[in-house]
């Protein structure tokens, strides 16, 4: 019998849906889509011309979030189009990143495989699919918010610089493979972080299982706040740059 520590790179497939595996982690993601839904239709049902305390928490949330994104792209009406993306990249991955450590994700329910405990929810973010699903997302509407505001020529003139002789050409290449490396480092970037802490604290239960992984889950659901904060931060000030005119256009 095995009772070393097992680390799992990929989501495991628990059973098939018309040919499609459904991983643990696709599970947990259907979960967190269900509670956030869940808590918005409740929250709608419960709104009131006189806030209470929870309707007026988020609605400041609300406003200082818009403020802010008022502020960096240029205009209000610029931030109420983008902020229900922002939101809820905000929203979805910060939630599902601090329910990774909550009694029931990871490795305390599962099901007994010949390779050990196999878990019936992991956190989706431990899964670079996901992760790569969401950079992705997130690059398209950069790309085509660039392309509805600029036109498409002129968009594309980042990357194609003929005008701007040798050094101009050399700066759009440059700029295009920054482009497509957003891709690397949005999924890598968010992956990386949630698969170590979900790692280093599977490594602490092992050696000192009653002293050291509480505050070790503490300290990763701030990190995972965080990592769901710096996505949605990217995510939007990209669409900035993705708006502003092309270097020289002028």
């Amino acid at each position: 019998m095995n009772s070393g520590i097992s680390v799992v790179l990929k989501a495991t497939p628990l059973f098939s849906l018309w040919g499609f595996p459904i991983t643990n982690s696709l599970l947990m993601t259907w979960l967190v889509m269900i509670l956030l839904i869940g808590f918005a239709l409740l929250l709608r049902r419960r709104l009131a011309l006189v806030p209470g305390k929870l309707q007026a928490g988020i609605e400041a949330a609300f406003e200082f979030a818009l403020d802010y994104m008022a502020e960096v792209l240029g205009t209000e009406e610029a931030a109420r189009r983008f902020f229900p993306l922002v939101a809820t990249i905000f929203l979805f991955v910060a939630t599902a990143n601090v329910l990774e450590f909550v009694p029931g994700v990871g490795e305390s329910i599962g099901f007994a495989s010949a390779t050990g405990l196999t878990p019936l929810l992991r956190a989706p973010a431990a899964d670079l699919n996901f992760t790569l699903a969401l950079a992705a997302i997130s690059f398209f509407v950069i790309e085509v918010t660039g392309i509805a505001t600029l036109g498409l020529f002129r968009h594309l003139s980042r990357y194609v610089n003929l005008r701007g002789g040798p050094v101009g050409f050399a700066v759009g290449v440059i700029e295009l493979l920054s482009n497509l490396g957003r891709l690397v480092s949005f999924s890598f970037r968010l992956f990386g972080n949630i698969f170590a802490g979900e790692v280093m604290v599977l490594v602490a239960g092992f050696f000192l299982p009653y002293v050291l992984p509480a505050p070790l889950m503490g300290f990763e659901m701030f990190i995972g706040l965080i990592q769901a904060l710096v996505f949605a931060m990217l995510t939007l000030f990209f669409i900035k740059l993705a708006i502003m005119e092309p270097h020289g256009a002028h």
